[in-house]
This record gives structure tokens, sequence and C-alpha cells, in this order.
């Protein structure tokens, strides 16, 4: 294989490491995986190295990029904070780079998820879009031009932890109430297995589906299900698609973008969950009737969109 112009995107997530070499039109050649070692930030640094020299076959000259679910410092030298992952203010950059023996391009995950629709996917020719990861929380991105918009101190568009509801569900960030405490996996998973905790009649297939033990329901799984068509699933995918609408005319109001683009794992398997979500943010938006909508659309990149971004972002500022 000629390594001319591929990168390696490393996509680090709450549950598993995904990693790909990608080529300069987005499209990713090769694949490997590991999963995420639960909260130890030394395990998971060890896992990205060994993700990374089995895709460049010992190639140092392939630029890296890492896409990770924190918030990452405005010159990409460290993780400030991960909710979701052991890193706290850890200079993870400096760490790989010392591992690897080669230059690594460090951002936040939805950042370069974002960047990839903005360069490949959905958000190809416009202005301003949003662009939402969902999976265990929610990320969010930025593009404004040809650039992601990172804020003063590099930690701009977390728009899972805008507070929905005062007092309400606790969050691993810190706060109570957070948007991805209603409208993510994990809210999912919660939400689906306080059904089977209830006995309820209408969740037989939830409880067949996790032998009936609350602790194994997962939002994967509730998705699975729905997009299977139990009606039980189905309307907590609807109860979740107008949690997310809301939080978008929230955004809208503020960024007033062309598009936002809804993607992550959970995102791109629901084709229901967009549809409400847009029902919803049409009937909230600030001054409706009045104004256009932003189109509210799928991720083309689907669950692949950070690792994509990861990449591409090296091969351009690596």
């Amino acid at each position: 294989m000629s390594t001319e112009n591929l990168a390696v995107g490393i996509d680090i997530g709450g549950t598993k490491i995904a990693g790909g070499v990608v080529d300069g039109h987005g499209r990713i050649l090769r694949r490997s995986f590991r999963p995420t070692p639960g909260r130890s930030a030394a395990l998971t640094e060890d896992s990205i190295a060994e993700v990374v020299s089995e895709l460049s076959d010992g190639d140092t000259h392939m630029p890296v990029g890492v896409g990770a679910a924190g918030w990452i410092n405005r010159s990409g030298s460290h993780v400030l904070f991960s909710p979701h992952l052991a890193w706290r203010d850890e200079p993870v950059r400096e760490r790989l780079e010392s591992k690897m023996n080669r230059k690594v391009v460090l951002n936040n995950d939805a950042d370069a998820a974002g960047w990839a629709e903005h360069r490949f996917g959905a958000a190809r020719g416009e202005e301003l879009s949003v662009c939402l990861t969902l999976g265990t929380g929610i990320g969010g991105a930025i593009m404004f031009g040809n650039s992601i918009l990172r804020g003063s101190f590099g930690v701009a568009g977390e728009f899972g932890h805008q507070t929905l509801v005062v007092d309400g569900h606790r969050c691993p960030c810190g706060n109570r109430g957070c948007w991805e405490q209603y409208a993510s996996g994990n809210a999912l998973g919660r939400e689906g297995a306080e059904l089977v905790r209830l006995d309820s009649p209408r969740a037989y297939s939830l409880r067949e589906a996790c032998q009936a033990d609350p602790g194994k329901v997962s939002g994967a799984m509730v998705t699975a299900l729905a997009v299977n068509g139990d009606p039980a699933c189905m309307e907590l995918i609807e109860e979740m698609g107008r949690w997310l609408g809301r939080g978008i005319s929230n955004l809208a109001a503020v960024l007033d973008p062309g598009v936002v683009v809804i993607g992550g794992g959970l995102g791109s398997a629901s084709t229901s969950l967009v549809e409400q979500a847009e029902a919803s943010y049409r009937q909230l938006l600030p001054g409706r009737g009045y104004r256009p909508f932003a189109r509210i659309v799928r991720a083309e990149l689907g669950s692949d969109a950070a690792l994509i971004g990861a990449a591409d972002l090296a091969r351009w500022h690596g």
C-alpha cells in the first residue's frame, strides 16, 4: 500500500478506541479497534499506541490524529477534563508522542467529527454549521468558514453540558440536569432499565433482551429494538428526540446555523430520532414563523466521522 497522502485517525470514546488509515478523500482503508481500558489514563494511552502501530506498519512519517472525548485546551496539548474517561488536565499529546516517537495532532472527538462532515459530509458548502455526536454523551462542534470555532480556551461546543432541567439528573461533569442526561446513549439506557425495573408489561422485548437484568440495558440495545419496531423502545426514542430538539432550539437561538448535523453511534442508528428532534426543534425555535429554520440532517459519515476528521486534521495541521 502506498502511504502517500494517508493518515491514521483515532477516535476515543467511553467504551472503545477505533482507529483507521484514511486517504485524502476521507475513505477508510484499514481499521483496528480496542476496548477503552476502564478508568486508566496510562492503559488508554498504551492502547492508542498499539492501534497506531498496527495501522501504520511502523511508518513513523504517517500523520496521526487523535479525537478524544473530552475538553482539549486551545493548543491541543492537554485533555483538561473528560467526563467519561480518566484524563484530568493530562499532557496527552506529549505522552502519546513519546510512546510512539512521532507527532500527534490532538482534537476533541466532536470537533474532529464536525470537521469531517464539513469536508466530506452533510455540512459541505455551509458557512456556519453545528455537528452533534450522540453516543455515551453529547459532543458538539461549531464550524465557521473553513475552521473549527474552538473558543478562547479551546472548549467551545460542549453543548451536552448546557443545563436543561434545574436540579435534574446528576451528570459526570459535576452539574445536574445537563442536556446529555436526557438525550444520549446513557440516558436512553437509563430509561430502558427503568422500564425493566418496573416490570412494565410494554417492555417484554427489552426484558427478554437483557435477561430481566436492568444493569444490562444499554442505549444501543434500546435503539436496536426500536429500529425493529418494538413499541416501548420506539416511545423512548421519540421522547429522547423531543429532548434533542429542545436543546437544538437553544443552540439555534444563539448560533443561527444553516444546518445541524446529527451523528455519532446513536444519531446514525435511528432515523426516527432525527425526525422527532426536527419536529421538536420547529415547535420550540424562538421567533418561529418569522425566521428560517436550520436543516436538521443525519451525518453522512455516521460513527466514522470523528476517526476520519482526526486523520484529516492531522494531514492539514501535522
